[in-house]
Order: C-alpha cells, then sequence, then structure tokens
C-alpha cells in the first residue's frame, strides 16, 4: 500500500467496500427480509458489483499491481463457485421425442393500455406461442382476450374483479385433475396451481407471481432528493417482506402436495434473492441447468434482470432453456423443455 499512489489508493479503498459489499450479499438467502430488509435490497445490485470486481481485475492486471488484483478475483471465484454470477458460457440442448415444454410469460394484459404503440400485440403474442408449441403455458398479468385464441383443450384462470379482471392463468395440453389458488392476503399478486396427468404420472404445475415493487424504469429519476429515496427503500422494504410472507404461505402449500412439482413464474425479484433461494430449495433452475448469457427477462432502464424463471423437481431430466427475445410485453418468456 505505502508503494501505491494517492489515486491507487483511493481506488483500492473502493475496491474493498465493494468486495464487503459482496461478501455481504453472500449471506442474502439466509436472512430472511423481515429481518434485515436493507440486506435484501443489495440483492438487485449483485450482477452491478460483480461487473465492478471484474474491471477492478483488469484495471489491477494492466497497471502491474498483482496483489490488489487478487481481493475481485476471490469475489469472482466466489461467485462462480456458489451460483452467483449472472452469466452463463454453455448452454445444453438435447432433442427427445417424449419430452414436453413448459413456458412462462407475464404477458402485461396483452397490452391493454396501449404501452406498446401497437394493436397487435394480443395477435402477434398468439402467433409466438402458436410458433413455439409449449406443452403448459403459465401467465401472469392475464387478462381474457378475444383476439387471441389459444389451442389448449385445458385451462385454469385466477381472476381478480371477476370474469373482466385480471390475474394469473395456466393452460394446458394434458388433462387437468386438480386446481386451486393460494389467494395471497391483501395483495393484486397470487400463486395458483393445476395437477396433470402425463405418461401416467401426476405433475403439479405452480405459477407464481409475487408481490411487485411497484417501480417502473420511466419514473424513476436518478436525481432523487432525501425525501424520495426515503420513500423509495421504504416501498422495497414492503415489496421484501410481503414476498416474504407470500413465500412462506407457498411452502407450507408444497409441503402437502404428493407429486413431482415444476414452479413457473414471475418472481419480482432476482435470482440472489432470499425469495429466490426459498423457492428454488431442493429444486433446479432451468435456466443454470441448461441456458445460456445472462438470461434476462425484464429490462428496467437497460439493466439486466432475470426475475421470471421456471424450476423443477431433480425427477424431471431439463433438456433445454430459451430466453426469448421478443419485445410484445416488458417481460420476455421463457421456455424450458424436460423428460421424465
Amino acid at each position: 500500500m505505502k508503494n501505491l499512489s494517492f489515486l491507487n489508493k483511493l481506488l483500492f479503498f473502493i475496491n474493498n467496500i465493494l468486495a464487503l459489499l459482496f461478501f455481504a450479499s453472500l449471506t442474502i438467502p439466509y436472512i430472511a427480509p423481515k429481518s434485515f430488509p436493507l440486506l435484501s435490497i443489495l440483492s438487485l445490485a449483485v450482477p452491478l458489483l460483480l461487473f465492478a470486481h471484474v474491471i477492478f481485475i483488469v484495471y489491477w492486471l494492466l497497471a502491474g499491481l498483482k496483489k490488489q488484483f487478487l481481493l475481485s478475483f476471490l469475489c469472482l471465484l466466489l461467485a462462480v463457485g456458489l451460483s452467483f454470477f449472472p452469466y452463463k458460457f454453455k448452454e445444453k440442448k438435447v432433442v427427445s421425442g417424449s419430452s414436453f415444454a413448459v413456458m412462462n410469460y407475464n404477458v402485461r394484459l396483452f397490452n391493454k393500455y396501449q404501452w406498446i404503440e401497437s394493436e397487435e400485440i394480443p395477435v402477434n403474442i398468439s402467433k409466438f406461442i402458436e410458433k413455439q408449441d409449449p406443452d403448459i403455458i403459465t401467465f401472469q398479468e392475464y387478462y381474457p382476450n378475444k383476439e387471441m385464441p389459444l389451442a389448449y383443450d385445458f385451462s385454469f384462470e385466477k381472476l381478480n374483479g371477476g370474469k373482466r379482471g385480471s390475474g394469473l392463468a395456466i393452460f394446458s395440453k394434458y388433462r387437468i385433475v386438480n386446481k386451486g389458488s393460494l389467494d395471497f392476503e391483501n395483495s393484486n399478486n397470487n400463486a395458483i396451481f393445476i395437477d396433470i396427468i402425463r405418461n401416467n404420472d401426476t405433475i403439479r404445475i405452480y405459477n407464481i407471481h409475487l408481490e411487485s415493487f411497484g417501480i417502473k424504469p420511466d419514473s424513476v429519476d436518478l436525481n432523487l432528493d432525501e425525501k424520495r429515496s426515503k420513500k423509495l427503500i421504504y416501498r422495497l422494504k414492503k415489496s421484501f417482506t410481503k414476498q416474504q410472507e407470500q413465500v412462506e404461505k407457498f411452502m407450507e402449500h408444497r409441503k402437502a402436495c404428493p407429486h413431482k412439482i415444476i414452479i413457473s413464474g414471475d418472481f419480482n425479484n432476482t435470482a440472489f434473492s432470499w425469495a429466490y433461494f426459498k423457492l428454488k430449495s431442493d429444486l433446479n433452475d432451468t435456466f443454470i441447468e441448461a441456458g445460456k448469457g445472462f438470461g434476462k427477462t425484464y429490462s428496467f432502464n437497460n439493466y439486466p434482470l432475470r426475475i421470471d424463471f421456471i424450476l423443477s423437481d431433480s425427477y424431471f431430466k431439463v433438456n433445454e432453456h430459451i430466453n426469448y427475445e421478443v419485445e410484445l410485453s416488458d417481460h420476455e418468456p421463457v421456455m424450458a423443455r424436460f423428460t421424465n
């Protein structure tokens, strides 16, 4: 440290602060949001922290300062070893005639309020789904729309506000033998499920939509004053604790399930959060098993977020995971293919 210039001393100090924040982020899966909600907020920044450490590694190596490089290198090593690194370099695709596909899609009410300047969104979504041909599809922010016919024999919808409302839906090519709703308290979000029969196996499909932060990209001003900053932090803390209640209710429901399960949905949170780790539990994340890239499903002011997931029982072999880059909603759909 004595031989470092003032600039490098300052940069190494910042490097240490970012390393401490990353080490703190590793504890997020084990600390419930109600206990320490501010720590949960840090989960949203993990990709940025890791990107900063990549920059520091490059800088220290170019500056010939190998000792300083080790700190950020350790952070990246831990990130890879603990599955905290947000980028997947290899994908997997297994062709199998006996497989079945599950798609998840937050369709944002099929553009009911014209967020996208196009009258063709429902039709285009219908064409997209028809082309991909998933066997099961789970929708969040679903709104019944006559312009979007879906060729599925079986379905289950749970809407807020009756038949003209919106909510969750699951469409299936397989016969539904049971269905239900968890009915989250004091929330417009929810979780539903169906039990289907495939190859004489009963499989439960959950569709989960966790509490939203209620923050839209076009409503965020980077020049926040103290009052608005406190309001934003309060809203985030409230959403994290609400998500905890919803996840705990779901986990209780799952305990009573006698079947192999697949969870599909919009978690409104990242893969570094307490909610994700609780929901994933002993399940496989299809993106980690077979995906590639960042797995982005939502863009927040060009900041890529993976907040839509498909998780599956280890009984199922994950053959493929696809992230689709289609601009028909504020979310992008994902699809996974399985064999059992």
